[in-house]
């Protein structure tokens, strides 16, 4: 054990939870090199919700000596003595030279998700860091939910909820998410714009500490419709559900053209920002800064983020993954959670 893993404020650490993502990806390989960093390690403790094995192999492969603990997952707990400890689940075996979606390797990650979110909800994690899955693996597994987002929603009974994405200055909302884009139309609503217009506002007060947040609100068409010529959007959904949000109170202005509103927050004139549609709001997240991006969910009572990127399955097993991602994951979860319970704290001495 590293000697800067014996600090003396352990005990008052926040505990970080990190979910292995899907065993044949390189979920175990960025967590090892991530926490590898004894910067990472100082500033909270991690229990990692996967398989030991799997990280030990992807520590070798990186020439790692393990510097965590194992536990049996049944008995997590937020007192173990060391930094970093993993709760293993060695009822799963997904061997070292698969590296495609399986039945075997969407079982477990579901369960490390599952049991990662009910240790949130009991206090003995302050936040989920979550590993890349393959939505293939978890639908082989006959899961409930296609994704991170809808299970941690189902889990938490959160009627609403929404994807940020986090990179560099760049803080992104979607009002609809996995849609065919021809589909779109048939989900768009001022509701499902307006929603990621509060969430978004709650959580940079919440998360960001900002107490006025300023946001800007994409338009759905070319030029903002330039009046009605090419749709009528802007005008029949999004400006009223812009209304709606500035009559609570948030500070929100749009429909601006999607092809200026993102280099204007970029450059610090609006706080974040709410992309109507996945790839009009992932193209500049990912072009921006795409090894560090970071994708949080927000709507949820629990603190909950991820690196963008996905499994990798081509480059898994090779040394090749870079952590800048799983490490802007970590450090925005303990931002996140920091920020939150500092909250909580001022709210607590208010009232006394």
């Amino acid at each position: 054990m590293n000697k800067d893993d014996n600090h003396n404020s352990i005990s008052e650490q926040l505990v970080i939870g990190i979910t292995m993502g899907d065993a044949a990806g390189i979920g175990p390989e960025v967590i090892i090199k991530a926490l590898a960093d004894p910067g990472i390690r100082r500033a909270a403790k991690f229990i990692i919700f996967g398989m030991n094995e799997q990280l030990c192999y992807a520590a070798d492969k990186a020439e790692i000596e393990p510097f965590w603990g194992r536990h049996q997952h049944e008995k997590i707990s937020r007192d173990y003595p060391c930094k970093v400890v993993v709760a293993d689940y060695d009822e799963y075996s997904v061997p070292s030279w698969i590296t495609a979606p399986s039945i075997v390797a969407g079982e477990a990650s579901i369960r490390f998700c599952l049991d990662a979110i009910e240790a949130a909800q009991a206090g003995i994690i302050d936040a989920v860091v979550t590993g890349p899955i393959s939505k293939t693996s978890w639908k082989l597994a006959d899961a409930e939910w296609p994704g991170h987002t809808e299970m941690l929603a189902a889990r938490c009974k959160s009627k609403r909820k929404a994807m940020m994405f986090i990179s560099g200055p760049l803080k992104v909302a979607l009002a609809t998410i996995h849609e065919a884009l021809f589909e779109v139309r048939h989900k768009f609503t001022i509701g499902c714009v307006f929603e990621p217009i509060d969430l978004l506002n709650d959580a940079l007060k919440e998360y960001f500490g900002l107490e006025k947040p300023k946001i800007g609100v994409a338009a759905l068409n070319p030029h903002a419709s330039e009046n009605g010529q090419f749709g009528d959007e802007e005008k029949r959904i999004i400006s009223p559900a812009i209304l709606l949000a500035q009559e609570q109170g948030i500070d929100c202005l749009g429909p601006f053209p999607a092809d200026t509103i993102f280099m204007r927050a970029s450059r610090g004139e609006f706080d974040g920002v709410v992309a109507m549609y996945h790839d009009q709001g992932m193209i500049p997240v990912k072009l921006l800064d795409f090894e560090n991006a970071v994708n949080v969910t927000i709507g949820i009572p629990i603190v909950r983020t991820s690196p963008a990127h996905g499994t990798a399955f081509d480059i898994a097993g090779q040394n090749l993954a870079s952590p800048a991602g799983m490490k802007s994951a970590i450090t925005t979860a303990i931002h996140m959670a920091t920020t939150k319970k500092n909250l909580e704290l001022r709210v607590q001495n208010f009232e006394m």
